[in-house]
């Protein structure tokens, strides 16, 4: 088990730039392949990026791909959402989620999750 920490949200204009970090405790980390996930208000959670643990592979939603960049740094337990070109509908709670093996895009594989951080993007 690990316990996640996100942090860097915050209110943007359109356009603008922020980056989220994943703060996990525990000296597992590496093994983790790390996810983040959003929720709208009024809409489901949804798949945004993964990382897996090597840091060799990573995934995104098409609708983020070129705007947003997932990295991770073992040595200091930290992930990261580098978020560029931001628009409105980005806004939402962004959740970053851990498992053991291999990166997936479901919510229901991930039984390690932080608390969210609120990302507000406005027009």
């Amino acid at each position: 088990q690990v316990q996640l920490v996100e942090s860097g949200g915050g209110l943007v204009q359109s356009g603008g730039s922020l980056r989220l970090s994943c703060v996990a405790s525990g000296r597992t980390f590496n093994s983790y392949a790390i996810a983040w996930f959003r929720q709208a208000p009024g809409k489901e959670r949804q798949f945004v990026a993964a990382i897996s643990s090597s840091n060799a592979y990573t995934r995104y939603i098409d609708s983020v791909k070129g705007r947003f960049t997932i990295s991770r740094d073992n040595a200091k337990n930290t992930v990261y959402l580098q978020m560029n070109s931001l628009k409105p509908e980005d806004t939402a709670v962004y959740y970053c989620a851990a498992r053991l093996y291999g990166v997936t895009t479901n919510e229901n594989d991930y039984d390690n999750w932080g608390q969210g951080t609120q990302v507000t993007v406005s027009s």
